[in-house]
């Protein structure tokens, strides 16, 4: 096994893992979280209409981090990832500055960052994908990558578009 494989694989399960803990937190109430109630109501007060579709895609979008962590269907769930991190700075970070500690997108950033990397690069051979074979060509990857950006970049603009105007 090489390193990057390896460098791949710690990758994946930390980043992967991360945003699983997250999505179970929203899902199930997991360590402190709000669960699918309190979820669904975040999402209303941040302006996205219809909350329950919102808070349930944002929910599946990060418990599909368990999937990152095995490497199966890695450039599909990234997409999916990528499109829920642009969502999680523009709706929730980026008005807040940089910096982590104010509340800002410092974090996030680096978690898109570690995601890109990973639908550019591939999950390596020690993931699900590589023992099926399936490989999926450089242009696929990047066009992963655009439409995780694209979408996620069209939902803050939907959110903004649909905020009540007293939020």
């Amino acid at each position: 096994m090489a390193p990057l494989d390896v460098g791949l694989l710690i990758l994946r399960v930390v980043v992967g893992g991360t945003l699983f803990a997250h999505g179970a937190q929203k899902a199930f109430g997991w360590w402190g979280g709000p669960g699918p109630g309190g979820w669904t109501a975040a999402i209303a007060r941040m302006g996205f209409r219809p909350a329950p579709l919102f808070a349930a895609a944002s929910i599946a979008a990060e418990l599909a981090g368990a999937l990152l962590v095995v490497g199966l269907l890695t450039p599909l769930v990234g997409l999916l990832l990528i499109g829920q991190v642009v969502v999680i700075i523009g709706s929730a970070h980026l008005a807040k500055g940089f910096w982590n500690r104010d509340g800002g997108y410092e974090f996030a950033l680096s978690l898109l960052a570690a995601i890109v990397t990973l639908v550019l690069a591939g999950p390596g051979a020690v993931a699900i994908d590589a023992a099926l074979g399936l490989v999926i060509a450089p242009e696929l990857r990047v066009a992963a990558v655009v439409l995780g950006l694209a979408g996620g970049v069209a939902t803050v603009g939907l959110q903004r578009l649909l905020r009540p105007a007293a939020a």
